[in-house]
C-alpha cells in the first residue's frame, strides 16, 4: 500500500509535519550530535513514538528519523554537509509500511542539488532560526520524499526556556505555513542551542491541532 494511503494528517505528523534550493546561504550554530525520542499524539490514531538522530559521520552529517505505531511504521534519513555558511544534501532515502505493505524512496544526487530534502531542510531551518534570523519571513524551498516541491514560510515568534517531559530548555519557536495553504500551520519548538532538536511541534488544520509531538528522552555523547 502506497504512503499516500496513510491520512493526510498522519502522514504530516509521522513524518514531522512534513518538514521542510542547492545549499542555504546563512552563518549559524555548528551541529552538535545528539539521540532524542518524541511521543507523537496523532487524531483519530494512537500514540506514536519517534526516535531521531543526528551524529557525525566523517565530513559530513547523518539525521535519520523512525516512527511506529500499531500499524503503520515510517523511517527517513539523510546525509549532508555543514560549512560556515552553507548546508548541502549528499544523499536521502525512505520507507513507510501500513499494515506490512509499503514503499521505499530515495532522491537523485541530481534532485538534492536542486533543493534540499526535508530532513536536511529541518537542521538548515532551526539551525537559520538559532542565528537570529527570520524575525520577519523567511521563505524555504525543499522536497518531499517522493521529489515534489514544497515551500514554507516561516517566522520567529519567541525566545524563551521551555518544558517538555524530557527536560526544561532554552527554546526557540517558529511559526511555519504553506503559503498554497492557508488553512494549516506548523509551530515548531526548537532547543536553542542544539540545531535540528525538535522539543515540541504542533500541526494545526482548520483552526483545530490535528497533532502534537513532545520530546520525552534527551542523550548528548559525552565530549
Amino acid at each position: 500500500m502506497p504512503h499516500s494511503a496513510l491520512p493526510r494528517h498522519a502522514q504530516a505528523a509521522l513524518l514531522l509535519a512534513a518538514l521542510l534550493a542547492p545549499a542555504l546561504a546563512f552563518a549559524g550554530p555548528e551541529p552538535t550530535p545528539f539521540t532524542a525520542r518524541y511521543q507523537l499524539e496523532l487524531s483519530g490514531w494512537p500514540d506514536a513514538t519517534i526516535d531521531h538522530r543526528l551524529v557525525r559521520e566523517g565530513h559530513h552529517w547523518l539525521s535519520e528519523m523512525r516512527a511506529a505505531i500499531a500499524l503503520a511504521r515510517g523511517e527517513e534519513r539523510s546525509r549532508f554537509r555543514v560549512a560556515a555558511e552553507a548546508v548541502e544534501p549528499l544523499h536521502y532515502a525512505s520507507s513507510y509500511s501500513l499494515l506490512g505493505m509499503g514503499e521505499r524512496y530515495q532522491l537523485a544526487p541530481d534532485a538534492l542539488r536542486q533543493r534540499l530534502d526535508r530532513q536536511t531542510a529541518l537542521f538548515a531551518l532551526s539551525r537559520r532560526a538559532l542565528a537570529g534570523e527570520c524575525t520577519t519571513p523567511c521563505r524555504l524551498d525543499y522536497q518531499d520524499h517522493e521529489g515534489e516541491k514544497e515551500t514554507l514560510e516561516f517566522r520567529v515568534l519567541a525566545r524563551e526556556r521551555l518544558s517538555v517531559p524530557a527536560g526544561d530548555f532554552p527554546s526557540v519557536t517558529v511559526e511555519a505555513r504553506d503559503p498554497a495553504k492557508p488553512d494549516r500551520r506548523l509551530v515548531l519548538r526548537f532547543h536553542a542551542e542544539l540545531p535540528g532538536l525538535l522539543l515540541d511541534a504542533a500541526y494545526h488544520r482548520d483552526g483545530e491541532r490535528r497533532s502534537r509531538l513532545a520530546l520525552t528522552a534527551l542523550e548528548q555523547p559525552r565530549p
